[in-house]
C-alpha cells in the first residue's frame, strides 16, 4: 500500500488548491477501501438454520390439528414383497422441495392389524414425516418379535421402498401400541442409533430398560386394565436412565385402547417428541418444557426438559 504524504508546496495558489483537493480525494478513497476490507473480515457469517426443520412455526392449534401443512399420499406394501414383517402402508409428503424427511414405523398390538393405528399415518405424515404402519407376521407375535419386525420395516423403508429417496436414514423412530409398544422398547434397546421411541399403552414382561439409550416418551392410560400403568408404563419409565431424555404421559380416564382411535393428546405429544428428536427441531421445546401440567386429559406427566446439543 502506498504511503500518503502531505501535498507538496507550490508557488501558484490555483495549482496548490488543485493538488490539495486531489490529495484529499485520494486519502478518502484509501480510508474507505480499508474500512470496507476490515468490515469484510470482521463480520461473521450468520448461523445456519437447522437443516431438518420441516413445516411452519408450530402453535398449539397446529399440533392439535388433524392435518399439518404437507399434502400426503400412500403406498401399500404387500407382505409377499417383504421379509421380516407383514407388510403395511406408507404415508408420505408428496412434496420434496423441503428435502428429505425423518421416518417412523408403527406397530399394532396383540391380535390387531395396522388398521388399529392407521389414523396416526396421515396425521404425522402431513406434519413432515414418512410413516409406515405395519402388519406383523402373525397377530399373536410377542413384543420381542414385534421389536425385530419394527427394525426390519425401517430397513425396508430406507433401503428398498419406493419412497426411500425421500428419507434421511439417520433420523428414524419407532412407535407401537400394546405389545407393539413393548416391541418399541425392544427395538430401541437393540438399535441405539434410533432417534426416538414412543410406546403407547405398552405391554411387556420385561420391566428394566436401563440400558436403553434412545429418547423415549412412555404413554400410559389411567384406566388401563390390560396393561395397568402400575405394572407396565410406570416401571418402563422409571427404569430408564435419569440421564436420558425421557417422559411419562398418562391419559386421564383412558383405557388400554385409547391409541386405536384419533386422540388429540396422543397426537400432539407424539408429534412434538418426534419433531424434537428426529428433526432436532427446538421450536417444539415449548410443548415439552416446562413439563406439561395435569389437565382434563392428562392425569400424570413426568420427565425432563429436552437436553440441548
Amino acid at each position: 500500500m502506498s504511503v500518503l504524504t502531505s501535498p507538496p508546496t507550490s508557488s501558484g495558489p490555483g495549482e496548490k488548491l488543485s493538488r490539495r483537493r486531489g490529495w484529499r480525494a485520494k486519502a478518502t478513497g484509501v480510508v474507505l477501501a480499508a474500512l470496507a476490507l476490515t468490515a469484510g473480515v470482521a463480520s461473521p457469517a450468520p448461523a445456519a438454520a437447522n437443516p431438518y426443520e420441516r413445516g411452519p412455526d408450530p402453535s398449539t392449534s397446529s399440533i392439535e390439528a388433524s392435518r399439518g401443512s404437507f399434502a400426503t399420499a400412500t403406498t401399500s406394501v404387500s407382505r409377499l414383497a417383504v421379509s421380516g414383517f407383514g407388510g403395511g402402508t406408507i404415508y408420505y409428503p408428496t412434496s420434496t422441495t423441503a428435502g428429505t424427511f425423518g421416518a417412523i414405523s408403527i406397530a399394532p398390538g396383540f391380535t390387531a392389524t395396522q388398521s388399529s393405528i392407521s389414523w396416526l399415518g396421515p396425521r404425522l405424515a402431513s406434519q413432515g414425516f414418512v410413516v409406515f404402519t405395519i402388519d406383523t407376521l402373525t397377530t399373536s407375535d410377542q413384543p420381542d418379535s414385534r421389536g425385530r419386525q419394527l427394525l426390519s420395516s425401517l430397513d425396508y423403508l430406507t433401503q428398498q421402498s419406493s419412497v426411500r429417496s425421500r428419507i434421511d436414514s439417520s433420523r428414524l423412530g419407532v412407535v407401537g401400541h400394546s405389545m407393539g409398544g413393548g416391541g418399541t422398547l425392544e427395538a430401541a434397546r437393540s438399535r441405539p442409533s434410533l432417534q426416538a421411541a414412543i410406546p403407547l399403552t405398552g405391554w411387556n414382561l420385561t420391566k428394566n430398560w436401563s440400558s436403553l439409550r434412545v429418547p423415549t416418551l412412555v404413554v400410559g392410560a389411567q384406566s388401563d386394565a390390560v396393561a395397568p400403568v402400575a405394572s407396565h408404563s410406570i416401571p418402563f419409565y422409571t427404569s430408564l436412565s435419569s440421564s436420558l431424555d425421557r417422559a411419562y404421559l398418562e391419559l386421564r380416564g383412558a383405557s388400554h385402547f385409547a391409541p386405536n382411535s384419533s386422540n388429540t393428546t396422543i397426537a400432539k405429544y407424539t408429534l412434538s417428541w418426534l419433531k424434537r428428536y428426529l428433526d432436532n427441531d427446538t421450536r417444539y421445546d415449548q410443548f415439552l418444557c416446562p413439563i406439561p401440567s395435569t389437565s382434563l386429559t392428562i392425569s400424570d406427566y413426568r420427565g425432563n426438559c429436552p437436553h440441548n446439543g
